[in-house]
């Protein structure tokens, strides 16, 4: 692995640590963003929709680009490459694209969203060629079932894009529909496929234990009933037949639980006791939380304007508590790992990211409990502002070992 000071030329051979410290700003780069729109947001008209947008396109869609590309390197056994020139390509088109699309949301100018949702969509094609490439090129594998997820997940973000373009420039009756097939299929499709398959894999390693003995035949079992009961949503939605859409986040809700059941067995055998395991456990009781009220708000709406009106109960517990706490959670273990050094420096990045990490889980999800339920405004403006300082406890120490790894490779 290169360890050099300079910084590699373009397509210039590079190692893991040097790429990792690269690209992992990127993520951090987009929630740095997010705590500024926090604190700033009665000053912007659609600091909602920016706000997501940062979170899901910005901060989740790059760090699934990137680290779904090395976990397919991983379990494919694929060499790793020499140089990163397509990667750094995929990964300059998605981030100019996303840049387009911001743009467009925050100035109300549809054209800059349908050139850079057009370079998300090329971003997106690119990535899912490379998944079926490099499936293809393997030799069987036993864990292939987590790339057969990204390929899913790649495709359903390839569905969900061109309709978030199209409602750009299209403000009609059917709206209300298209939103809410755009959430459904980039939210459960695009982002918990991705969780649900690198799971498998993740999850024991992040507890540094060995892996449940059933966990490959759930993974495998689940990821079909995930997919159907996405595609039956998807469609509940857009014809809105609610009870269908129901039975599709039921079917959602059952491949969650097949992949949670080796997860549990596998925590019950050690215990998590960093802030990654304890995040990423809780980021997954939120998605039955979310699931739940998602069905029961699309069961009792009286239409799709009420009931994409009401979207917004969903999402909190759907962004912060499960998207939120998974990538947080993702990324505290990941990062001092990839950045490599040896074993004292990853105990010493582990450790500055791992600060007070009871208190910061504690806080988030209790402040976020507070925030779901129905209270006073001026509740939720604190517990909104808690929620951001746990963010800000996350962020400052992991932008802190980025740029000591950048002077101490």
């Amino acid at each position: 692995m290169s360890t050099t000071t300079n910084r590699p030329a373009p397509g210039a051979p590079a190692g893991r640590a040097g790429w990792h410290r690269r690209t992992g700003l990127l993520p951090l780069a987009y929630l740095a963003a997010l705590v500024v729109v926090g604190f700033v947001h009665p000053l912007l008209p659609a600091w909602r929709w920016l706000a997501i947008h940062l979170l899901l396109l910005g901060a989740v869609t790059n760090a699934i680009m990137v680290w779904s590309a090395h976990f397919t390197t991983a379990v494919l056994r694929c060499p790793v490459p020499a140089r990163r020139r397509g990667e750094a390509m995929r990964l300059a088109v998605l981030n100019t694209g996303i840049a387009g699309v911001l743009a467009a949301g925050v100035t109300d100018r549809p054209w800059p969203g349908l050139a850079g949702a057009a370079l998300v969509f090329g971003g997106a094609v690119a990535h899912l060629l490379w998944l079926t490439a490099r499936l293809r090129a393997a030799l069987p594998a036993r864990f292939a079932v987590t790339v057969h997820y990204y390929v899913a997940a790649a495709a359903a973000l390839l569905t969900g894009v061109p309709v978030g373009a199209w409602m750009l420039v299209v403000d009609d009756d059917g709206r209300p529909r298209l939103l809410l097939f755009h959430a459904h299929v980039n939210l459960l499709g695009w982002v918990t496929l991705t969780v649900l398959g690198t799971l498998l894999t993740f999850w024991p390693t992040v507890l540094r234990t060995r892996m449940a003995d059933s966990a490959t035949t759930a993974a495998r079992r689940a990821l079909p009933v995930a997919v159907t009961g996405l595609a039956v949503l998807s469609i509940g939605v857009l014809a809105w037949w609610p009870q269908p859409a129901a039975g599709g986040l039921a079917l959602i809700a059952l491949a969650a639980a097949l992949t949670a059941r080796p997860v549990l067995q596998t925590a019950r055998r050690k215990t998590p006791a960093s802030f990654a395991g304890w995040s990423i456990a809780a980021a997954g009781g939120w998605l039955f939380v979310a699931l739940a009220v998602d069905a029961w708000t699309l069961l009792s709406a009286d239409g799709p304007a009420a009931a994409a009106d009401r979207f917004g109960v969903v999402l909190i517990p759907l962004l912060v508590g499960f998207v939120a706490q998974t990538l947080l959670g993702a990324l505290a273990y990941l990062l001092p790992m990839a950045l490599g050094g040896g074993p004292l420096a990853v105990r010493q990045r582990t450790e500055r990211l791992d600060r007070h990490w009871a208190q910061r889980v504690a806080m988030a999800n209790a402040a976020l409990v507070v925030f779901v339920l129905s209270a006073p405004p001026y509740v939720r403006i604190t517990t909104s502002m808690l929620l951001l300082v746990a963010l800000l406890q996350f962020l400052i120490p992991a932008v802190h070992t980025l740029l000591a790894a950048r002077r101490h490779p």
